[in-house]
C-alpha cells in the first residue's frame, strides 16, 4: 500500500526543510511526497526544488496562488498512492506516524484512520490540547464521529488522518473557503462506516513566529462566515442522513453563530448586510432552542440570549469592558 504525503506550501522558507525531513524519516517505506508550491514569493519554491533533487521520493509542483485547498487538490490529482496524508509546511510529524496509521487501516479494514496531535508555540512551548486523545485505540461509527464534531470535541483536520484514495473521488477540498477540512470530512463520513482513532501523539502543529496562515488577523469575513455556512449545510445533511443527531446539529449551528457574533467588528454589524441579518434572525427564531438545548453550556446560553436580543449593544459593552480590563 503506497502512501502519498501532500504538503501545500506558501512562503514557508523557514520551516519547509524540517517538515519534509520529518516526512522522509518515516518508518513506513512505501511513500511519496508531493510538495505543491502555491505561488510563494520567498525562497520556498527554490528550497522545494533542491529537496526534490536530493531524494527521488519527492515531486514538486508549482502553481499560481490559489489557497491551501487549491494546492491540496492539485496534489490529490497527481498522487500515485493508494492512501493520502496531508502535512502543513509549518508542522512536523513523528517518524512512525504513517506506519501506525497504515497498520490500523489494514488491521481494521478502515477507509479513514486518525492519530492525535499537540500544539507547539513559537518558543517551543506546549500549548493546551485542542482535542483530548482517547485512552486506547478506538473504532467509532461515522455517526458517532460526526456527533463528536458537532460537540466541538472531535478532530476535523486531514493532517492527522490517513485516507483511502477512493474517498477523494466523492469530494475534494472546497476552494475559496476556510473551514475546508470540516466540510470535506463531514461529506466523506456519508461514504464510509467508521473511523479509527489512535491514542498516540503523531502530529505536531507548530505556530511559528510570523505565520501568515495561523496568526493573520485579516481573515474575519471569510472564516466566520464559512463556519456559519457549514453549520447550515450540516443541519440539512443531518435532517436527511442522521435525523437522530438533530439536537446536536442545532447546538452546533447556534455555537457557530455565537462565534460569528463575538468576532464580527461592531462597525460591520449593519442591517444592510444580508449575512449579518440572517445570523441575527436565526438566533431570534431559535430562542427556545437556546433555552432548551441540553448540549449548550450556561455561558453559551447566556451569551446567545443576549446577542439574540441586542447584538450591537452587547458587543459594544463587551468591548468596552475588555478595554477597561486591559484585554484586547
Amino acid at each position: 500500500m503506497k502512501i502519498s504525503i501532500i504538503i501545500p506550501v506558501y512562503n514557508t522558507e523557514d520551516c519547509l526543510e524540517k517538515c519534509v525531513a520529518s516526512c522522509l524519516s518515516q518508518t513506513y517505506e512505501d511513500i511519496e511526497i508531493l510538495i505543491v508550491d502555491d505561488g510563494s514569493k520567498d525562497a520556498t519554491a527554490q528550497i522545494a526544488d533542491e529537496l526534490a533533487l536530493k531524494d527521488s521520493r519527492i515531486r514538486v509542483f508549482h502553481k499560481e496562488n490559489g489557497g491551501s485547498s487549491s494546492a491540496r487538490n492539485l496534489g490529490i490529482s497527481n498522487a500515485l498512492g493508494d492512501c493520502l496524508g496531508f502535512v502543513d509546511a509549518d508542522d512536523y510529524i513523528e517518524p512512525d506516524m504513517y506506519e501506525k496509521l497504515a497498520d490500523m487501516m489494514e488491521r481494521k479494514s478502515l477507509d479513514i484512520v486518525q492519530i492525535c496531535r499537540d500544539e507547539i508555540g513559537p518558543e517551543g512551548e506546549k500549548l493546551p490540547m485542542v482535542v483530548t486523545p482517547p485512552a486506547v485505540e478506538m473504532t467509532v461509527s461515522s455517526e458517532d464521529f460526526l456527533k463528536e464534531l458537532l460537540l466541538h470535541k472531535g478532530d476535523a483536520s486531514f493532517c492527522t488522518k490517513l485516507t483511502r484514495r477512493e474517498l477523494f473521488d466523492t469530494a475534494v477540498f472546497p476552494e475559496g473557503e476556510l473551514n475546508e477540512d470540516f466540510r470535506l470530512i463531514t461529506t466523506m463520513l456519508e461514504h464510509t462506516e467508521a473511523v479509527g482513532i489512535l491514542p498516540d501523539i503523531g502530529y505536531h502543529v507548530y505556530y511559528r513566529p510570523g505565520s501568515n496562515t495561523r496568526t493573520s488577523k485579516d481573515r474575519f469575513s471569510r472564516v466566520f462566515k464559512d463556519i456559519v455556512v457549514n453549520a447550515d449545510r450540516i443541519e440539512s445533511m443531518v435532517q436527511r442522513a442522521y435525523p437522530q443527531l438533530e439536537t446536536y446539529a442545532r447546538r452546533f449551528a447556534l455555537v457557530q453563530r455565537l462565534d460569528y457574533m463575538l468576532h464580527i467588528p461592531v462597525a460591520m454589524m449593519s442591517d444592510k448586510d444580508p449575512f449579518y441579518i440572517g445570523v441575527k434572525k436565526y438566533l431570534r427564531e431559535h430562542r427556545k432552542d437556546i433555552s432548551d438545548n441540553p448540549y449548550l453550556t450556561g455561558d453559551q446560553r447566556k451569551k446567545l440570549k443576549l446577542l439574540a436580543t441586542a447584538p450591537k449593544t452587547v458587543r459594544y459593552i463587551h468591548g468596552l469592558t475588555m478595554k477597561l480590563r486591559g484585554i484586547g
